[in-house]
């Protein structure tokens, strides 16, 4: 403790004119943990701590561990306090290549496993009828799971397909892709939508993260080279794992 405290003495870092406040104390905590002054797993002080040994106002250091919270730095537990991350592998994943979840990581040359969450023949719902274009009365083949790499959890999807694309689920061991490549129904292209979320309890817990952190939820419908629907996948990625990576080229006029 005499380490950080020393650390974070406010002579040696903050400025009259270094910005607002608690942007200058998270930059420093940020600093401490790149430092490994404070280590992954290990707790902060806790706030009336820090705002006695900064001369800062409680509400000052509040925003900035809520911001540090907010990109993945530390972690915030109900009833224990702040924790510094463990860190988590950043992955960059292309939104121009259509790639399995087991493909990016093995070539990543990180261990890709699952948890199964949900596998088998159901009764679509209206959502999946309309984006499989399923007849009302189909059944629709459904499979739902956890995504890790080299044992953390990366991801949560859940992909829907036609039974005529994948009439047995059970199929489904490792890789989806690999499973609809050995039928000749590999999709070639697919339409994605990402958007940004707060990450709801229930999908928190499987992601083993804290209510409320940042996350993107991504929609993809893929196609066969025929024009035929294979998937419709929601997946939710954890924020401070995943960065979105397209390459732009310029328009011809």
């Amino acid at each position: 403790m005499t380490g950080i405290v020393e650390f974070l003495e406010p002579q040696k870092w903050l400025r009259a004119n270094g910005g607002p406040r608690y942007v200058q104390l998270r930059k420093r905590l940020s600093e401490g943990v790149e430092q490994g002054i404070l280590e992954a797993g290990t707790p902060l002080p806790p706030e009336r701590e820090i705002a006695t040994i900064t001369d800062l106002s409680r509400v000052t250091v509040r925003k900035a561990i809520h911001a540090l919270a907010e990109d993945g730095t530390i972690v915030q537990k109900q009833g224990s306090g702040s924790f510094v991350a463990f860190d988590t592998p950043k992955i960059e994943q292309s939104l121009s290549r259509l790639t399995s979840f087991s493909e990016d990581m093995s070539r990543r040359g990180m261990v890709s496993s699952s948890v199964w969450l949900e596998r088998g023949i159901m009764m679509p719902s209206p959502e999946e009828v309309l984006a499989l274009a399923l007849s009302p009365d189909a059944s629709v083949a459904r499979i739902s799971r956890l995504r890790m790499a080299d044992d953390k959890p990366m991801a949560i999807e859940r992909a829907s397909l036609s039974t005529e694309m994948l009439p047995n689920p059970l199929l489904v061991e490792t890789s989806l892709y690999e499973v609809l490549g050995k039928a000749g129904l590999r999709p070639v292209r697919a339409l994605q939508k990402i958007s940004a979320i707060n990450l709801q309890a229930d999908n928190a817990a499987l992601l083993d993260v804290e209510p409320g952190m940042a996350g993107l939820r991504i929609e993809r419908t893929s196609y066969l080279a025929d024009g035929r629907i294979v998937e419709f996948t929601q997946s939710i990625y954890r924020g401070d794992a995943y960065n979105f990576v397209a390459e732009l080229r310029l328009a011809k006029e």
